[in-house]
């Protein structure tokens, strides 16, 4: 039920976070005198809308995102002679890039608010150190590191070995182990397979016991989790708040970047035990972030730890949607923002040879690299989901 919950909130998110980008598009064309004729949330049939001030709102069967009608969005566009002085084609630059940026700065907007909210009330996450006493035992060997356990799993190396949350590692096959990094380090050397001495520290007592290694995703595996020390959230006073945000998106956009270039080469790995070791391949689909949110309900944390993780994806989700809007590329808003940067050198350039304007963009030239553009991105878009589908990414166990 929680998991389930979990869906629904990361849904209602979602749609709410494309409505307010599609709303930043619509406020700022309508301050500025252009025809919106619909401002519909979803697609497909229609089921309820009103009329109010020359525009149709609305909502559509399909909920999945919603759309803004202004008209003359573009010269290709047939519009009725009367509405022409009010076609967005037809209006100043400032006044269609400011419409253009409206969504992305809504977007932005969004994750900003969300941000300074979190810093102010529950806080910035302090991650703590991982140490060697045990949290969790896994009662199983999953089929990969990021799976869950399914009946029919054997038992994890340390459930058989006889493990329990506030046993202290103390040494592992003879090596001392004074930190979780050690101990990782331990583990992952040992040949899986083989058996192996463990030495615990339990209500003050040391016991060795024989952990028998084995192997998930080509990496050995015992199945302990480690407890963390020094874990907690901080939280900062209205200044603070505004600082933590503000560096956060510039964090979370310059991390965007570094996983857009990488993308390329971990196309190969999305369908791989490999995918999550490189920065393109932790891109998810929209399929992929809603089982994210369903997991993030039904863990087993604290309501701060729930509240705080599934904001992070919300805030994530919205800085993703500005960023990739901003690419110039059609028909993403930055590509329409570069047709009109590109309209008004032209006219400066005609200006200084004594040339009269040019007009607007022959946009019927630019359809085939938007068509093109647009069918790769359908195309990522549904790899994705089939990777989310066959080769999920989930909370680390």
């Amino acid at each position: 039920m929680t998991y389930l919950l979990g869906v629904v909130a990361f849904v209602f998110a979602l749609l709410a976070s494309v409505m307010l980008h599609e709303a930043g598009h619509f406020l700022t064309a309508k301050r500025f005198g252009m025809k919106a004729t619909q401002f519909f949330v979803g697609f497909g049939p229609t089921l309820w809308s009103w009329r109010r001030g020359g525009t149709e709102y609305g909502i559509k069967a399909v909920l999945l995102g919603g759309y803004v009608r202004i008209v003359g969005y573009t010269p290709l566009e047939e519009i009725d002679p009367a509405d022409e002085p009010r076609a967005f084609y037809r209006q100043p630059a400032l006044q269609r890039v400011i419409v253009i940026c409206g969504g992305v700065v809504m977007n932005f907007i969004i994750a900003f608010v969300l941000l300074a909210a979190l810093a102010l009330t529950i806080g910035e996450r302090i991650p703590g150190t991982p140490t060697t006493t045990v949290a969790i035992v896994s009662p199983c060997i999953p089929a990969t590191l990021q799976a869950k356990c399914k009946p029919g799993d054997p038992p994890s190396p340390a459930a058989q070995a006889g493990l329990r949350p506030t046993d202290k590692v103390v040494s592992l096959a003879g090596v001392p182990v004074r930190g979780w990094a050690a101990l990782r380090a331990a583990i992952k050397s040992q040949r899986a397979g083989s058996t192996v001495p463990v030495v615990i520290e339990r209500g003050g007592r040391q016991e060795t016991l024989r952990l028998r290694i084995a192997s998930v995703d080509g990496v050995s595996f015992v199945g302990m989790t480690a407890q963390v020390q020094g874990g907690g959230y901080r939280r900062f006073g209205p200044a603070g708040a505004v600082g933590y945000a503000a560096t956060t998106i510039g964090r979370t956009v310059a991390g965007i970047g570094k996983v857009l270039a990488d993308l390329p080469s971990a196309i190969p790995k999305l369908f791989s035990p490999e995918r999550a070791t490189t920065p393109g391949g932790q891109v998810g689909s929209v399929v992929g972030a809603t089982e994210v949110s369903g997991e993030i309900f039904a863990a087993d944390a604290g309501w701060k730890d729930k509240l705080d993780a599934y904001l992070q994806l919300v805030i994530s989700v919205n800085i993703f949607l500005g960023a990739l809007n901003v690419i110039p590329l059609l028909p993403l808003d930055g590509g329409h923002l570069a047709v009109i940067c590109y309209e008004r050198i032209r006219v400066r350039i005609n200006r200084l040879r004594g040339r009269s304007d040019p007009g607007t963009v022959d946009m019927t030239k630019l359809m085939p690299v938007t068509y093109l553009v647009f069918l790769l991105l359908v195309g990522f878009g549904m790899l994705l989901i089939l990777a989310d589908v066959f080769n999920p990414m989930t909370l680390p166990r």
